[in-house]
């Protein structure tokens, strides 16, 4: 769900000329080519459950997924899609060209991240100039020793379409690397390892993995994550011991449960391999001495229905961060050898203005992670006392996070810091003295000066009387007359956060006149764990309302109007989006809709497709009637309809695998199908990616430039 980068020297002279200060209203909308869109193939399959039939003309597009008879005939129609793109488009590729370039110009091309240590060695990333990739490199004791390369991505992806390495993790004697390659975007990984003495690649391979792997202290065995081919459910924990084959790794956790996810970690202190498995609702967690990788892993406390819990390892007690009888959780903590509910103690208790969100450990303090009033925070706790204190940054709207803190034996913490004016920046915080200090703010090429730029926190009343917020930025000199473009984004499930954060590339849309505008709807836990739970399941509608509700407001504010009012959303975003054209098609002149989760009952009701099970949590289980009425009632390919839809941009990758890419091409062939509009209705499939997009630092700014361009094009600016 996310990317984000840096402005341009060139055009600075050409971009005051379209400033915030045109008087939008006197440009005109591009007007497109007249190009005849695909058809697609009407091949009726009924859908019969709770005693509803369904009919469904466009369900053939599963087969190239399935493996079925239409799967040519399904490339045949996302090429056609493609190409209708191309060519209603075409007419834009030379703004889409200076738009890349400017864009890109923005990103310091050779740069390098802020070191951390571990365990010896000071380990960081660094680009080159014209290369996609990057380059994961170490020095041992000092930053003034000689360089060396652990992995050169740039020389490893080489003839690939798709490259993408994660899951990085080194050996405690520091000899061995293991780490996770998926050159087809499915998030699959292979993992290889590489010996750092010798450079060589070992004979091991592990395959079907989620990428990460973790190490036990005998520097020879790993555990980590195997998925199920056809789910990709993260579904096993495996134990391997290098130089065997695969095909003798030993499972030591098999989840049972298909709606939970589950992984493998160790805790930073080195002691304990730990196991995760949990839902939207419940979780449990396993550990085994670290010092003993082929010893049996003892349950931390048996799953309790709608708890969760976490477990951080300290050296002498265990803390674990709960909801139970706690909505906005709470800090418990035990006894190391004595870990079940019975002797947990409350260390902080639960606050209903408060929500605890994560904790980061070091040998004496604590780096505590809260929400409140819809902005994050961190509280700095010493072990040792028993003191805490607040950190202060001085803005009204931000973004804070504890950054990377993999050493255990320190007293300072790293953060990372950003606001919609500010670029993401990482600070090392001292907490014995409160002395922080910048480490390094992303560079911003081209002379960005914040000072041009305002941001507002406002709020948006909900139907329901709710109070939404919505957080804003634009150029200085906009004036609030209703003329201006404004571009609302929102994603509102799973209880993710959209906090305000910078984006260079952004600042194309900023510098051309367009308000940018996030709504933090419920679905998301920006105001706390109810406001989460009011925005999913049977109660999934607040999240399409506020959205709605948010666009109608700003519109009511003069921030924009009907006719400059644009929504973009991606993945259960893109659900949102599906949702709103259906609710209020005439609230938006464009929607850009991108890997959209769109055909929400069909998904739902097949376990064969990757992660359904995983989501019924979130969505509710269609199996049921209840569920499957009420989900029928907001899923957007179901509620269709013969009107005016807006004009929508809609993006999906042939290899996707959160998001398959039927649900959008079967979305897009019944609109077209449907509506009754002549606006411009667009897909473009992307037939080597997934749901990530492309892997290169790169790429994926020609997808930024073509969603910025379709969106210039219906404000009529050329420039």
């Amino acid at each position: 769900m996310i990317r984000k980068i840096t402005i341009w020297i060139g055009a600075l002279v050409a971009l005051s000329s379209c400033s915030s200060n045109n008087n939008m209203s006197e440009n005109k909308p591009l007007q497109w080519p007249d190009v005849t869109a695909p058809v697609a193939a009407v091949k009726p399959h009924q859908r019969v459950i709770h005693g509803d039939t369904v009919t469904d003309n466009y369900y053939w597009m599963i087969d190239y997924f399935k493996k079925g008879p239409d799967s040519s005939n399904v490339v045949s129609y996302l090429e056609a899609e493609n190409a209708y793109t191309a060519a209603i488009m075409k007419q834009t590729e030379p703004f889409q060209q200076r738009l890349f370039d400017e864009l890109k110009s923005r990103i310091k091309e050779t740069d390098e991240s802020v070191p951390y240590f571990k365990n010896g060695y000071y380990y960081y990333t660094r680009t080159l100039e014209g290369q996609q990739y990057y380059k994961y490199c170490r020095k041992k004791g000092s930053l003034n020793a000689p360089e060396e390369i652990l992995l050169d991505v740039d020389a490893m992806a080489k003839g690939h379409a798709y490259y993408a390495v994660g899951g990085l993790s080194v050996s405690p004697d520091n000899k061995l690397l293991a780490y996770g390659v998926d050159t087809v975007s499915r998030r699959e990984y292979v993992v290889h390892i590489k010996n750092l003495e010798t450079g060589k690649i070992m004979s091991d391979r592990i395959s079907r993995t989620s990428g990460g792997t973790t190490w036990a202290n005998d520097n020879k065995t790993l555990f980590y994550t195997a998925k199920n081919p056809v789910t990709l459910l993260s579904e096993k924990i495996k134990r391997h011991t290098l130089g065997t084959d695969e095909k003798n790794d030993v499972t030591v956790y098999h989840e049972k449960d298909n709606t939970n996810y589950i992984g493998v970690s160790k805790s930073k202190n080195g002691k304990y391999i730990m196991i995760y498995s949990g839902g939207t609702l419940s979780s449990e967690e396993y550990i085994l001495n670290a010092d003993d990788p082929n010893g049996s892993f003892k349950i931390f406390q048996p799953r309790i229905k709608d708890v969760l819990y976490s477990v951080t390892a300290l050296e002498d007690r265990f803390l674990i961060v709960t909801n139970d009888n706690a909505k906005n959780f709470k800090v418990m903590e035990c006894p190391l050898d004595k870990t079940g509910k019975e002797n947990w103690k409350e260390m902080i208790p639960h606050r209903a203005d408060v929500l605890v969100s994560d904790i980061d450990e070091f040998k004496d303090f604590l780096v505590i992670s809260e929400r409140k009033n819809g902005l994050t925070q961190l509280v700095v706790r010493n072990l040792k006392d028993g003191k805490q204190h607040y950190l202060d940054f001085g803005e009204a709207a931000y973004t804070v996070s504890p950054s990377t803190n993999v050493e255990y034996n320190l007293s300072t913490v790293r953060y990372g810091y950003t606001s919609l004016v500010t670029p993401s920046s990482t600070y090392e915080y001292n907490m014995e003295t409160h002395e922080k200090k910048l480490l390094k703010q992303q560079p911003v090429l081209g002379g960005y000066d914040a000072g041009n730029y305002t941001t507002e926190r406002i709020f948006a009343k909900a139907k329901d009387g709710t109070s939404v917020p919505i957080s804003i930025v634009y150029k200085k000199g906009f004036k609030k007359d209703g003329q201006s473009p404004l571009l609302l984004y929102a994603y509102g499930s799973y209880g993710a956060s959209m906090d305000p954060s910078f984006s260079s590339t952004r600042l194309s849309l900023l510098d051309r006149g367009f308000v940018y505008a996030i709504a933090h709807i419920r679905g998301g836990e920006e105001m706390g764990r109810q406001w989460y739970e009011d925005g999913k399941m049977m109660k999934k509608k607040n999240t399409f309302t506020d959205f709605i509700d948010c666009g109608q407001y700003l519109i009511d504010q003069q921030y924009t109007s009907k006719g400059h009012l644009y929504a973009k959303g991606g993945s259960a975003g893109g659900l949102l989006m599906g949702a709103v054209v259906n609710m209020a098609p005439d609230l938006w002149n464009g929607v850009i809709a991108n890997v959209p989760f769109v055909d929400v009952v069909n998904t739902m009701l097949d376990e064969t497709i990757p992660l359904t099970t995983n989501e019924y949590d979130e969505w509710g289980n269609p199996n049921t009637k209840a569920a499957y009425e009420y989900m029928k009632s907001y899923s957007p390919y179901e509620n269709i309809e013969k009107k005016d839809y807006p004009n929508m941009l809609v993006t999906t990758g042939l290899h996707d695998s959160q998001v398959q890419y039927f649900e959008p091409a079967k979305w897009v062939a019944k609109l077209r199908a449907t509506k009754t509009d002549k606006n411009i209705l667009l897909l473009k499939t992307d037939m080597d990616y997934g749901h990530g997009g492309a892997s290169g630092r790169f790429d994926y700014l020609k997808e930024v430039a073509m969603e910025d361009a379709f969106l210039f094009a219906l404000e009529g600016i050329t420039r």
